[in-house]
Formats: C-alpha cells, structure tokens, sequence
C-alpha cells in the first residue's frame, strides 16, 4: 500500500514540477514584476525605510487587526525560515548540484513580487468580524477580489492548504528535527515526536496572537545567530567564496561533474531543484504568507513591502549563506544530503561549536514553523468548512507531527513537494487576475507617501523658520 502512494505521488510529482508548472510559478512572478514596473529593484531601499526602519515607530497606518506588521511578518518568517534553509538548500545541491542555488535566486527574485502581491492582496480582501476576529489570505482575495463564480477555485485552494501543511509545515519539519536530535544528542525519534507535540500543542492552542509573540521573540534572534555563524566560516575561507560563485554559476548552464560522493547533477536537475527547494524554502507562489498577512494592522501595499523584504532574507540571505558554506568547505563530495551536509560544513568551518548552530537552528526554526502552518492550515479549513473544525484540525495536526518524527525523510518530502505545487496553482492564477487591483494600489500607495513626505518636508520647513 505504502509503495503504491509512493509510485503515485512520483508519478503526480512528475507532472506537478514539469515544464507547464515550472513556467507557470516563474511567468507569474515574471508578469508581476512587470505590471509593478520592476518595483522589488527600483524601490528596495524605499521599502526598507516603510519597513525595517519603522520599527522603533508605534504609530501603525490602521487599528483594525489582531497583530502588528512585524508579529505578521515574523509569523511569515516563521514558517519559511524552516529547514528549507537548511536542509532544503543541502538537498538542493545535493541532487541538483552547485548550480541549483542559481535557480534559487532566480525564483527569489521574481517572488518578491509574487510575495509582494500576495500580503497586499491577502490584505486588501480580508474579512473582520463584528468582535474583531479577521480572516484573510488566498481564498478571499479569490472569492471577494474574483467574485462569487470563482469561489469554487478558493475551495480547491483552502482544501490543498490544510493538506499540504500536514507536509511542509508538519512532518517535514518534525522529521528533520527528530533527525537532527538523534544525530547530534542521541535523543530517540520517538521522544523528540512527543516533546514536539507538547510544545506545538502549548502555543497553537492560544491561537495566532500566542504563535505571533512566540514568533516575534525567536526568528529574529534565531536568523542572526545562524547568518553570523554562516559569515564567520565565510571570512575563514574568504579565498574559497570566489571559486563557489563560479561552481554556482557554471552549474546553472552545464552539467556538473561527479567528485567524491557528489555523483554529479544535470542542468534540468539543477532548474528542478532549484525552483522547487527554492520555493519549499521561501513559499512565494504558494500564497500561504497571505494568510498571516492578513492579520496584521496595516495598509494593503505597506503591508506587501513586508513581504518583498520576507523573500529577500530568506533566500537571498539565509540560503545563500547556507549554500556558500557547503562549498567553501568542500563537504559537497562527502556525498550527504539534507540536514547532515549543512551540520558537516558547520562543523568542519567552525569546530566544536558549527554543529551546535546547525542543531538549534533546526530545532528552533522547525518549532516556529509548525506554529505558522498550524494556523495556515486551520484558516483554510475554517474557510471550506467552518469553525467547527479548527480544534480537529489543530489535535490532528499535533497528532501528525508524531508521525513526521518517526517517518521515512525521502518520501515526507517528495509528498510535500507535490502538495505544495497542487495548492500553489490555484494562487497563480488567482495573481494574474488580479494583477491589475495590486497595479493600482501601488500608483495609491506612493501617491500617499508622496503626499505624507511633502507633508513632512513642510513642517519640517516651518519650524526651521521659527513662528513669523
């Protein structure tokens, strides 16, 4: 029986990833980028100072909301900054070789976009209840942005949601964690499958403004401490970094050669991996951020500049400082994938302490995207089928997380692989659509700001001159 799923979902996956889905996640991107007229390029130091630079700031652009845009990007941050950078991008390089990582960037940078859209869109169509409860994310921005004919399209999507977090919000993460505290403490799967179940179970019972503050404290501190282990191996083999891009670039375009236990990789292994790693990893397309997004008290477009910057750290960052520790260290040929080629290039580039980063990196970052995608998941169902199922759905979830513990890694991923481009597909569409609608709330967007800076520029003539 269990082979049986197996041959199914490779054949599924076969044509999931295939060249129509391929063109489809990187064409969105592609058109959004253009309708936005390049804006993730020509306006990344803009929404940096609308973001980033706020945050000492308490005014918020709306009252209306259960979290602030940080607790909402956090929360976001928290479930794609998961073992997607960590073990994602080993696997990616593992089997698509050094030239995977290029294709990771590639689908970063036209995802900012597609991520950009979806906060704005998961936003701008929420739904807040008369007691202050908002719901939000694909499947309104389908069936209030689209209109009620197209509801049937939001159904297909929140029904794919819940599933696929049982795989890349759920056993994925809870695999690569057992894993990781089998390896490196001797804990058995097992144990780590019932600590995990009670510590999920003690946050996502309280709902998104308990999964929010939990968020908020560790992926920030988190994310640092890994990238500053990432840059202190970097400065070590500074000679090494120039050598990697190359690996990197040339693997992108020509096959790469088999050395030691790396048994090489094709060009299309490098596109697949890379897109499908790189999506894992930064869930632009999938339009699962939206959901969370949607949460928090801001305006639509502000709110998608939060998550532009959410693509760019995870992947133009935290990937790429994975992938460039790998190959300076030369750990590719050692033949690992997953979890344990990143733990052996931590540790061989920082001995006695890399293996302990790597570790609780993975246990933290696996924690807080289980939080995240609890609550993706209970959404979507609470959309197709009400509230009476999101205390089901979260005992399930819990439940599976156990199962993600003890269960095989291959076949969890490829599962979630294929999950995560059924559910993504309605979205896309979805985007395209509504391309228009996020076109014209940007042009709104900067004419406010424009309006406000002109403001501030006055004033700030006025007392320049003193009282006349």
């Amino acid at each position: 029986m269990l082979q049986t799923l197996i041959d199914f979902n490779n054949w599924l996956n076969g044509i999931v990833w295939g060249p129509p889905f391929m063109i489809l996640l990187v064409g969105t991107g592609l058109y959004l980028t253009f309708r936005l007229g390049f804006f993730q390029f020509t306006h990344l130091r803009f929404a940096w100072q609308r973001t980033f630079a706020t945050l000492f700031r308490r005014k918020s652009d709306q009252d209306k909301g259960a979290i602030t845009p940080f607790q909402a990007v956090s929360s976001a941050m928290a479930a794609t900054i998961g073992v997607g950078n960590i073990a994602g991008v080993a696997t990616a390089i593992a089997l698509g070789g050094p030239g995977a990582v290029f294709w990771m960037w590639m689908v970063a940078l036209v995802g900012m976009a597609t991520k950009l859209a979806e906060a704005t869109l998961g936003l701008k169509y929420r739904r807040v209840d008369d007691d202050g409860r908002v719901s939000g994310g694909v499947f309104y921005y389908i069936e209030n942005g689209l209109g009620k004919r197209w509801k049937w399209l939001a159904m297909v999507y929140a029904i794919l949601a819940g599933l696929a977090a049982f795989g890349i919000g759920n056993m994925v993460q809870a695999n690569t964690m057992a894993h990781a505290m089998e390896t490196g403490l001797g804990i058995p799967n097992w144990v780590t499958g019932i600590g995990v179940m009670l510590l999920v179970g003690a946050v996502t019972l309280g709902g998104i403004k308990r999964i929010a503050v939990t968020a908020e404290r560790i992926v920030p501190t988190m994310a640092l401490i890994y990238v500053i282990g990432a840059v202190g191996i970097l400065i070590s083999y500074y000679d090494q970094i120039p050598g990697a891009f190359a690996q990197i670039i040339s693997g992108a375009f020509t096959p790469a050669s088999a050395i030691g236990g790396f048994a090489g990789a094709t060009v299309a292994g490098a596109i697949r991996y890379g897109i499908a790693r790189g999506i894992f990893s930064n869930e632009a397309g999938l339009g699962s951020a939206s959901i969370v997004h949607a949460q928090a008290r801001n305006k639509p477009f502000a709110q998608g500049l939060w998550g532009m910057w959410e693509v760019f750290i995870d992947t133009l960052v935290i990937c790429t400082m994975t992938a460039l520790v790998i190959l300076v260290t030369g750990v590719i040929q050692t033949g690992q994938t997953g979890a344990e080629l990143t733990t052996s290039a931590f540790s061989l580039g920082l001995p006695g302490l890399g293996g302990w980063v790597v570790l609780c990196a993975i246990v933290l970052f696996s924690y807080t995207t289980m939080l995240t995608w609890n609550f993706y998941g209970e959404k979507s169902w609470e959309y197709a089928f009400g509230k009476r199922v999101i205390l089901p759905y979260r005992i399930i979830f819990i439940g599976v997380l156990y199962l993600g513990a003890i269960g095989g890694l291959t076949t969890v991923w490829d599962i979630s692989d294929t999950l995560n481009g059924l559910m993504a597909a309605p979205n896309l569409i979805a985007l395209l659509l509504l391309a228009g609608v996020l076109a014209k709330e940007k042009v709104q967007y900067l004419k406010e700001q424009k309006e406000v800076m002109r403001k501030e520029k006055e004033n700030g003539q006025d007392d320049k001159e003193g009282p006349g």
